[in-house]
């Protein structure tokens, strides 16, 4: 896959597919995450005249580390591979992980940004409200516990935690997530989206942890981000989701001037990703 060089002497792996005149779509992974197609996200956005742009955050893949990156940060790297690809405005979708990263799009690229979607992602972790780990399961309380502790504690837990997921295989995957997945995710994982969430793994973690702890990191921190933006913004987040509860996108709702509800009880963390986000993308089209 290419690579766009940065003038502070990185580099961002991205990965292009779909209709080359298509309005890019910019897909921000979850975290740990890399530049790996998802095949039915690749076909929903095809058929909707959608060209999928994903790149690998700092750290990912073959992306330089960017080691004390905020959030904020998302928005120069993104503009630097759409930049790269010729391309002026988008619309962009960042799942889990990735949610704040869209929504730092939609805050700081107000010219380029024409709507975006945050699915299944995290408030900033200094909202007033719920405590933001309420609700997560057991393997999120520790990572997140970890990441608050600071740096070396995060790498210490991090680097014991990264050993099988650095390997992980398709059939592993339901049972490698453990407590994080709900009966609703399990129902949702087809084959191939057991192996997307495998390859992603693998990929993400081939050079080590650092763009896992730095996600971490940077959520836990100020997000350098205004709740608001030009285009329209909406929130989805599932009542089943054990990685990132309720909570988080309800307070989304709440806090993001201008926020569309799209909050839904019977989905989980998985299960619009599992079918390509084509909900998603109609709505996306509807607001740009």
């Amino acid at each position: 896959m290419p690579l766009v060089d940065r003038p502070d002497n990185r580099s961002l792996e991205y990965l292009v597919a779909g209709p080359p005149d298509g309005t890019p779509l910019v897909f921000h992974h979850g975290t740990p995450g890399a530049a790996v197609a998802l095949p039915a996200l690749v076909d929903a956005a095809s058929v909707r005249g959608l060209r999928l742009v994903t790149y690998a955050r700092p750290g990912y893949g073959r992306s330089t580390a960017h080691p004390g990156r905020s959030i904020a940060d998302a928005a120069a790297d993104t503009a630097a591979v759409l930049d790269a690809l010729g391309a002026g405005t988008f619309v962009t979708l960042g799942w889990s992980g990735g949610g704040p990263h869209a929504l730092a799009c939609a805050a700081l690229l107000p010219d380029r940004c024409l709507a975006a979607a945050s699915v299944s992602g995290v408030a900033p972790y200094d909202a007033e409200g719920p405590d933001w780990s309420a609700g997560m399961a057991a393997e999120n309380l520790a990572e997140f516990a970890a990441a608050a502790a600071g740096e070396a504690e995060l790498t210490r837990f991090l680097t014991a935690e990264a050993g099988d997921l650095a390997t992980i295989q398709a059939p592993e995957l339901v049972s490698g997530l453990g407590t994080l997945v709900s009966e609703t995710d399990i129902r949702a994982v087809t084959p191939e989206f057991a192996d997307y969430l495998a390859r992603t793994f693998r990929t993400a973690l081939a050079p080590g942890i650092a763009g896992w702890r730095d996600d971490d990191l940077a959520f836990v921190r100020d997000w350098g981000v205004p709740l608001k933006a030009r285009c329209p913004v909406s929130v989805w987040h599932g009542g089943q989701d054990r990685m990132v509860p309720l909570h988080h996108g309800r307070w989304l709702v709440a806090n993001w001037d201008g926020a569309r509800d799209r909050l839904q009880p019977g989905n989980g963390h998985l299960t619009l990703a599992a079918a390509g986000f084509a909900d998603v993308l109609d709505d996306l089209l509807r607001d740009a």
